[in-house]
């Protein structure tokens, strides 16, 4: 009878360990990751505008990396505007050498399209060289 209430025990710890260590899953690093897509501005916007459901489960939190202009510079949330509709936050300080106008290629995690400021959010975000 010891030895059932032993085996029970363990294997409901085993299980309880296994599920905690399926769901609370180790952080990732998007700046070391390998982009899944890279597109360009005009690239999101035509899938978006074609089927935005199929469009949010290719990119939902897929990390990608792309190339444009920077047209607005947020000091204060750590973020930059893209070709004016994307909005771009970085996982740590704004970089130093963004400069607004210029062309900036990045790699970060893709969120999703926010219809009410009709922009796309991209957040943990590292500027590519």
């Amino acid at each position: 009878m010891r030895k059932k209430i032993l085996i029970t025990i363990s294997l409901f710890i085993i299980i309880g360990i296994s599920v905690c260590l399926y769901i609370y899953k180790g952080h990732r690093n998007i700046e070391t990751e390998t982009a899944d897509y890279i597109v360009t501005v005009n690239e999101l916007e035509r899938e978006f505008a074609s089927n935005d459901s199929l469009a949010n489960i290719k990119y939902q939190d897929k990390t990608i990396e792309l190339s444009a202009r920077v047209t607005n510079i947020d000091t204060a949330s750590n973020g930059i505007v893209m070709s004016e509709k994307i909005f771009v936050k970085f996982k740590k300080r704004l970089p130093q050498n963004i400069i607004s106008g210029k062309n900036l290629k990045i790699k970060g995690r893709f969120l999703g399209y926010d219809e009410l400021l009709q922009e796309f959010k991209i957040d943990q975000s590292s500027v590519v060289h």
